[in-house]
């Protein structure tokens, strides 16, 4: 029986795998075009490797798309590498693959060609809501509700400029955690002076021993039910709002 469990809990892992895909830019749906789309949606698991920056080998993009500062960007993510899109249960991530979203930003020369090993800095978080008792407090759950969508405000004093967006999820249902994430080509115009900050490298922002990687919340002891942490700690550096 423990051995059909361990083989069950494979399965519903394995068919969990997801990618962010598309993206809004305001209202306007601009499909996969300035996405960096991965191969496939297996995750990332080497915290000091290079594919910390934008996934495994992603191709470029084909387009840039270009926003408003103070303009509202919305990420997309979804279970199938080859963008078919859902809203309903599991819409973005399933498997019991509870965790935060997060959203990072680096400003380039030039967003087609650059290959994410420039500086960093986090835009938008969503962990754990305290006040939230079910395992619908995670970002991934809100954003199964939000039929695979987690949209965030591009800062009204950051600087124009090409920029690549690096939205990730991190699933904490195992150990190593298994990151996914995926890089969008964006152009921020009618920008500000602000100094986005603190700035990160990938790899380099997070450690497997950070309270918000080294966390499992599916106990073996517990016969990998559900174990929801008193809190959680999102890794990386602290929100810059502008």
């Amino acid at each position: 029986m423990k051995y059909l469990h361990h083989l069950l809990l494979a399965a519903s892992a394995a068919n969990a795998h997801s990618l962010f895909q598309q993206v809004w830019v305001a209202a306007e749906d601009k499909g996969t075009s300035c996405a960096r789309v991965p191969k496939s949606n297996s995750p990332v698991t080497n915290l000091g490797g290079a594919d910390m920056r934008c996934n495994a080998g992603p191709a470029k993009a084909s387009a840039t798309c270009s926003i408003d500062a103070g303009e509202s960007l919305t990420v997309e993510m979804h279970p199938q590498p080859n963008g078919e899109r859902k809203c309903g249960k599991d819409s973005a991530i399933g498997g019991n693959h509870y965790g935060p979203v997060i959203v990072y930003m680096s400003k380039v020369a030039n967003a087609a060609t650059a290959d994410g090993s420039s500086d960093w800095f986090k835009v938008a978080e969503d962990g754990l809501d305290p006040s939230i008792t079910t395992t619908d407090a995670w970002g991934t759950e809100k954003m199964n509700k939000n039929c695979g969508k987690k949209s965030f405000i591009i800062p009204k004093s950051t600087p124009s400029g090409e920029y690549l967006v690096r939205a990730e999820v991190i699933a904490l249902h195992t150990q190593p955690a298994q990151l996914y994430m995926t890089c969008y080509q964006i152009k921020v115009t009618n920008g500000g002076n602000g100094t986005p900050g603190p700035l990160v490298k990938f790899p380099g922002a997070y450690k497997s021993s950070d309270p918000g990687i080294a966390i499992n919340i599916h106990k073996q002891a517990a016969g990998y039910s559900y174990d929801r942490p008193a809190s959680y700690i999102v890794p990386g550096p602290k929100v810059w709002s502008g």
